[in-house]
C-alpha cells in the first residue's frame, strides 16, 4: 500500500534524512554550475568555434530557453509519474549535454549540448518537492532552504573553478568536469534517494505544455536578443507580440482543461501569487550583481574605476557570496519557524537592498566588492530559503513539484529581464578611454541602484503576504490509498 507523505517522513531515520538532503543539495549545486560554467569562455567563443560574436551567444541563450521550457514540464511530470524519476532524467540529460559539448569543436553541437544541460533546470524544484514528501516536519524548513539556496551557491562557487580550468587546461575539460559531477550526482540519487509515493496520475496536458513553451520561447528570445536585433526591430516586436497572444490563449486553455499543466487557480491564491511576484523581482535583483561586479573587476585601471583583475580573481571575489548563502540557509529556516517565512522574505529583501546601497559607495577596491557580494549573498540566502516554505504552505501535496517549478521559472524570468535592462543601461551610459569605449562608473552605479530598487519592490510584494501561515492545503487522496472506511486500524 502506498504511504502518505507524513507516514513516509516518520519512518526516515535522522541519518537517512541527512543523506537525502546532502544528495539533493549536491544535485542542485551541480545543476546551477551550468549557469557560470561558460562565463570564462565567452570572450573566446567566436575564435574557438569559428563563429561570429552574435552567433556565439546562442551557447548561452540555448541553455536559458531550454531551462524555461523544462522547469514547468518536469515539475508537472514529477507530480504525475514520480519526482525522483524526473530528477534522474534531468541529471542524465545534463550528463549527455555536457558530453556533447565536450566533444564539440563547432557552434552547432555546442549549442545542442548547452540546450541539453538547460533541460536539467528542474532539478532544484523537484528536489524541494522530494524533501516535502520524505522528510519529517522538523527537518523540512532547513532542508528546503538549503536546496533553494543551492541555485546561488553553485553559480558563485562554480565561477572560480571554471576560470581556473579555463586558464590552465583545454576548454573541453570544463564540460568533461561537468559531465563527471553530473554522473556522480546521478549515481547518488539512484542509490540513496527514495521515490515518493505521492503521485497525481492523470493525463499530461500536451496542449498546455506546447502553449507555455512557445510563449516562453518567444518572450525570452526577444528579451535575450533584443539588444542585438534592436528593441524596435520587426523581429523583436514580433516575438513580443506572439508571446503575448500565445500566453493569453494558454491561460484560457489552462482554466478550461480538467488536468492543466499549471493550475492557474492555485497560482492566483494570495500567498502563491505574491510569493511568485517577489521571486521574479528577486531574480531581477540577484542578477544585477552578477552583471556589474565582474565587469568592474576586469576593466582596465586606466578607466579610473576598473580594477584590472583576471577572471580567476573575479571568481574568487564572488565565491564568498555562495558560501554566505549556504550559511544563511539554516538561519533562514530558523527565522521562518519563529516568525514565519513572510518575515524572512522581507528581511532578505532589506539585506539585498542594503548590499546594493553599499555598492554605490564602495566600488573602488577588491575588498569593497567582496563585502558587497557577501551582503547581497546573505540576503539572497534568507529570501530563497523562505520562498519554498511560502509556496508549499499554500498548495496541495499533489501539486508540490509543479508549484515549486513555476516559482523557479518566475525567478528565471526575473534574471532574464535583469540582463536585458542592465544591457540597455550600460550600452547608453559609456565612457571612452583612448580608442576603446566602456560602460561608465555611473552606468554601473545606476544598475546597482536599480537592483536595490528591485529588492525593495520584492519587500513590498512580501508585505502583502498573509500575516500568519495558513493551515496546509488539504492533501489529495492517492488513487490507490485506502478510504477511511477500509483503512487498517492502528492495531492491525
Amino acid at each position: 500500500m502506498p504511504r502518505t507523505p507524513s507516514q513516509t517522513a516518520q519512518t526516515v531515520a535522522p541519518s537517512r534524512a541527512s543523506t537525502i538532503v546532502a544528495v539533493l543539495a549536491l544535485s542542485g549545486i551541480v545543476v546551477s554550475l551550468m549557469q557560470t560554467l561558460i562565463i570564462p569562455l565567452i570572450p573566446q567563443l567566436p575564435t574557438l568555434l569559428g563563429a561570429s560574436p552574435s552567433d556565439a551567444t546562442w551557447a548561452i541563450t540555448a541553455t536559458l530557453l531550454a531551462g524555461a521550457v523544462a522547469t514547468p514540464v518536469m515539475g508537472r511530470l514529477g507530480d504525475m509519474y514520480g519526482k525522483r524519476r524526473m530528477l534522474l532524467l534531468s541529471l542524465v540529460l545534463l550528463v549527455a549535454g555536457s558530453a556533447v559539448a565536450a566533444l564539440s569543436d563547432t557552434l552547432t553541437p555546442l549549442v545542442v549540448g548547452r540546450a541539453l544541460q538547460g533541460l536539467a533546470a528542474g532539478v532544484i524544484p523537484l528536489g524541494i518537492s522530494i524533501m516535502r514528501d520524505e522528510l519529517p516536519a522538523e527537518r523540512l524548513g532547513s532542508a528546503t532552504a538549503l536546496m533553494s539556496a543551492s541555485l546561488g551557491v553553485g553559480g558563485a562557487l562554480g565561477l572560480p573553478a571554471a576560470a581556473l580550468l579555463a586558464e590552465r587546461a583545454d576548454w573541453h575539460m570544463l564540460f568533461w568536469t561537468a559531465a563527471g559531477f553530473g554522473a556522480v550526482a546521478t549515481v547518488l540519487v539512484l542509490t540513496l534517494v527514495p521515490e515518493s509515493a505521492v503521485r497525481t496520475g492523470g493525463r499530461f496536458d500536451v496542449v498546455g505544455a506546447a502553449g507555455l513553451s512557445t510563449g516562453l520561447l518567444c518572450l525570452l528570445l526577444a528579451i535575450s536578443k533584443g539588444a542585438g536585433w534592436g528593441w524596435g526591430s520587426a523581429q523583436t516586436l514580433g516575438l513580443f507580440g506572439v508571446s503575448v497572444v500565445v500566453l493569453l490563449l494558454w491561460g484560457w486553455w489552462e482554466l478550461r482543461t480538467r488536468e492543466p499543466l499549471v493550475d492557474l487557480r492555485t497560482t492566483v491564491r494570495r500567498q502563491v501569487l505574491f510569493t511568485n511576484l517577489a521571486s521574479a523581482v528577486f531574480g531581477f535583483a540577484m542578477f544585477a550583481m552578477s552583471l556589474v561586479l565582474p565587469q568592474v573587476l576586469q576593466l582596465p585601471k586606466a578607466t579610473g574605476y576598473g580594477l584590472g583583475q583576471s577572471m580567476l580573481a573575479v571568481g574568487l571575489v564572488l565565491a564568498p557570496s555562495g558560501l554566505v548563502m549556504m550559511v544563511t540557509a539554516p538561519l533562514s529556516a530558523r527565522i521562518s519557524k519563529a516568525k514565519g517565512p513572510k518575515v524572512t522574505l522581507m528581511l532578505g529583501a532589506i539585506v539585498v537592498a542594503a548590499g546594493y546601497g553599499l555598492s554605490i559607495a564602495l566600488m573602488s577596491a577588491v575588498w569593497h566588492l567582496v563585502l558587497v557580494s557577501a551582503v547581497i549573498g546573505a540576503g539572497i540566502g534568507l529570501a530563497y530559503g523562505a520562498m519554498p516554505a511560502l509556496v508549499m504552505a499554500a498548495v496541495p501535496v499533489s501539486e508540490t513539484a509543479a508549484a515549486n517549478s513555476f516559482n523557479t521559472l518566475m525567478r528565471s524570468m526575473g534574471t532574464s529581464i535583469s540582463s536585458a535592462v542592465a544591457g540597455v543601461v550600460l550600452a547608453q551610459m559609456t565612457t571612452t578611454v583612448g580608442a576603446a569605449t566602456f560602460p561608465s562608473a555611473n552606468g554601473f552605479r545606476t544598475v546597482m541602484a536599480i537592483g536595490a530598487g528591485a529588492a525593495l519592490v520584492a519587500f513590498v510584494f512580501a508585505a502583502f503576504l498573509p500575516r500568519r501561515r495558513p493551515a496546509p492545503a488539504p492533501v489529495a487522496p492517492h488513487p490507490l490509498a485506502p478510504t477511511p472506511a477500509t483503512a487498517p486500524s492502528a492495531g492491525s
